[in-house]
């Protein structure tokens, strides 16, 4: 099992990005009081769109059936803090990619 972060700053933002040996985008958005994660293939088509970024599990779990060889989890380096905040994303809040 491999974990790694994924560098985030607390900014809307698009990147590409390898996970599990295949090409993605992904976007990371600020709806106001949370923050959301799209996934998109290589040719731009949706895989999964408005993730809440949580901490306590797999964002991944309920899309199995997909099988994309991977699981993403948030954390939070402050205690008692259960999800990122518009201005710690990527300092305080972390997310996290687990590939077996």
């Amino acid at each position: 099992m491999s974990i790694t972060e994924i560098p985030l700053t607390a900014n809307n933002q698009t990147f590409s990005i390898s996970l599990a040996g295949t090409d993605y985008r992904i976007t990371v958005l600020w709806r106001g009081t949370f923050w959301c994660l799209d996934l998109v293939d290589a040719v731009g088509n949706t895989i999964i769109a408005g993730i809440p970024l949580v901490t306590g599990y797999d964002l991944l779990k309920q899309y199995e059936y997909l099988k994309l060889g991977f699981a993403l989890y948030v954390v939070c380096d402050v205690a008692g803090q259960e999800n990122p905040t518009s201005y710690d994303l990527g300092t305080l809040s972390h997310l996290l990619v687990v590939t077996e």
